[in-house]
């Protein structure tokens, strides 16, 4: 019997905020229900989609995994609309839902997980600082933003690893 995909959705959206290890406890939920995940990735280039299949077993959920760093990228790959991208822009809770519902539409996955941010040391602002990420996840049904704060004295390469430890400030929210 597989969970009610609202029960998976707070589960996912928890462990990421609290679990040090997301990815592991991704890929024991996956096998477990035999679910399929896949990711799309911007300020991270990459590092998620690692972090995923260096998990050992990982072939038998993940689809595909992809790094989308330009606006056009984004729409090309992801659907993500023009118009979001020229309202709020590639880093913004809008775009890294579109980005999270359209690799689900692309890729027919059951499960998304997405990033968006701005890595630094250059592109932030006092409203988009330098640190500011959201992780976007998603199912066929549900989406949810986290949004993700780190310090901006962090190198970058540092703040791609760092983004998805426990030691950040998160808040989620949960977009229906």
């Amino acid at each position: 019997c597989r969970c009610s995909d609202i029960l998976i959705m707070n589960l996912l959206e928890v462990l990421f905020i609290l679990y040090s290890k997301p990815e592991k406890a991704l890929g024991k939920i996956a096998k477990k229900y035999k679910l399929t995940v896949s990711s799309a990735e911007s300020c991270t280039g990459g590092m998620v989609s690692s972090l995923l299949t260096d998990i050992s077993g990982s072939s038998e959920y993940i689809t595909e995994n992809i790094v989308t760093y330009s606006n056009n990228a984004k729409n090309k790959y992801l659907k993500v609309k023009t118009e979001t991208l020229e309202q709020y822009g590639a880093v913004s809770e809008q775009t890294a839902k579109e980005m999270a519902r359209g690799l689900i539409e692309q890729t027919d996955a059951d499960y998304t997980v997405t990033t968006t941010g701005i890595a630094g040391p250059t592109g932030g602002s006092k409203e988009k600082p330098v640190g500011l990420m959201y992780i976007g996840l998603a199912n066929k049904k549900y989406s949810g933003i986290i949004k993700v704060i780190l310090p901006k004295y962090l190198p970058r390469v540092i703040m791609k690893k760092v983004f998805r430890s426990e030691e950040h400030t998160s808040e989620l929210q949960s977009l229906a």
